[in-house]
């Protein structure tokens, strides 16, 4: 059998290429063949009050240049860690395995304005990477309510508190994230991507607090896993595809959502989304797409199934006129709009607190392609009011049982809509 041992002296000499302090123990070898580096070794004071990110970097550039190595925050500890970014390349399987606690500066006020930064913990250039472990990353933003003096929310900078960029075969899996300032886990321009088994805790009034937040990222899986948060649970944006969403509950947020897409008349597109075996609860949507105005593009092949909400004020939303501005210039009427197309609900069944269906569609570019199949909702027991569905410019067709059958209000002429008039070079 191949010996995993690792000489002390080896890496030495690569701490000393790098201008590094040798640590005292710098390295722990398992059987499996895996080197492990715990940044107690490499000067970590684990206290929760020291900041830790250098131990922590070093760690990481040592193990960067070792194939199958572990960085590990063993368990039992608490680390402050001020925002680093750990960058590729690196050898092969690495591994970040977080089993203490993880912690953001609270006090962010008195930081330089430059000094800000837009994620705290930045990853980027990986290839074959995982973050794995029973501990916690936490952020130490726990309310929008909250307003003592320097934390993240009153100092103006609202980071990500995880972030990923232009990364593949990534894993994330059994930890827990919680308290962000704003999104909790990020990937943008990423591929191969696998959430597991995590847990996303914060309060539901923390605002633009996603909990996974997707851009230009595909072939995703996000299973098995726990989000609570102030926005939307899982938020899919353009140049995302391949999507698969299995077995999460959401409670409390915003729901899983498309979007929104085509903002200042960009260019949107979203493809083959699937969103099995979701529980929504106590939240503002339940599966949502949102589109600004005036873009271009499109959304196909959209599945929600297995869908159970509950006390959810709009379990199905189609939103083409989305605006956040408060109104204004930015959401006045523009013939132009992201073309959706492909959308079903299958077995979409609970209980709904404002409005049980809200499909707005574009005038210019209605909704086609849009079908439910067994779809129940209910006005929950305590909902002050409610009003009735929308199905506007929404072309598709209802099957199976509906309840009440006035949400199956789909158009069923020919599903004829107004074709893209944009040049080819601008669709996708």
């Amino acid at each position: 059998m191949l010996s995993s041992v690792v000489s002390v002296a080896l890496l030495a000499g690569a701490l000393l290429c790098l201008a590094l302090p040798v640590p005292a123990v710098a390295v722990a070898a398992r059987s499996t063949g895996r080197t492990t580096l715990s940044v107690l070794s490499f000067g970590a004071a684990a206290d929760g009050i020291t900041d830790d990110a250098e131990a922590l970097v070093a760690a990481w550039r040592v193990a960067c240049r070792v194939p199958h190595a572990t960085v590990l925050l063993p368990s039992g500890h608490r680390f402050l860690v001020s925002p680093v970014t750990l960058q590729g390349p690196c050898s092969t399987k690495l591994t970040l395995q977080i089993d203490g606690t993880v912690l953001a500066p609270a006090d962010m006020g008195s930081w330089p304005k430059p000094r800000r930064p837009l994620q705290w913990l930045n990853f980027k250039w990986l290839n074959d990477f995982s973050i794995q472990g029973a501990g916690t990353v936490d952020g130490q933003s726990t309310s929008s309510l909250q307003t003592s003096t320097g934390h993240w929310h009153s100092s103006g900078a609202k980071p990500t508190l995880v972030r990923f960029y232009n990364s593949f075969s990534v894993t994330v899996r059994n930890i827990q994230i919680s308290n962000s300032p704003q999104c909790h886990l990020k990937f943008d321009s990423s591929g191969g991507i696998k959430v597991k088994n995590i847990t996303i805790a914060s309060p539901g009034d923390s605002p633009n607090t996603d909990g996974i937040h997707l851009q230009n990222t595909r072939d995703v899986e996000i299973r098995s896993s726990s989000i609570g948060c102030g926005d939307d649970c899982v938020s899919i944006q353009t140049g995302c595809s391949n999507v698969h969403m299995k077995n999460i509950v959401c409670n409390p947020g915003h729901g899983i959502s498309v979007g929104g897409l085509g903002k200042d008349n960009s260019l949107a597109c979203v493809s083959d989304v699937v969103a099995e075996n979701i529980i929504v609860q106590n939240a503002l949507y339940g599966v949502r797409i949102k589109t600004w105005q005036g873009g271009v593009g499109s959304v196909r092949n959209i599945t929600f199934s297995n869908v159970r909400v509950v006390n959810v004020a709009t379990p199905i939303a189609i939103d083409q006129f989305y605006c956040d501005r408060g109104g204004g210039a930015r959401c006045a009427n523009r013939t132009g709009a992201v073309a959706i197309t492909g959308v079903a609900y299958r077995r979409v069944v609970g209980t709904y607190s404002f409005q049980p269906v809200r499909l707005a569609c574009s005038d210019a570019r209605p909704c086609t392609g849009v079908s439910m199949v067994d779809v129940r909702l209910s006005p929950a027991v305590s909902a002050p009011g409610t009003v009735a569905q929308l199905c506007w410019n929404s072309y598709g067709e209802a099957q199976g049982t509906i309840e009440p059958l006035s949400i199956g209000c789909l158009q069923r002429s020919n599903g004829y809509a107004m074709p893209l008039t944009q040049p080819f070079n601008y669709t996708c």
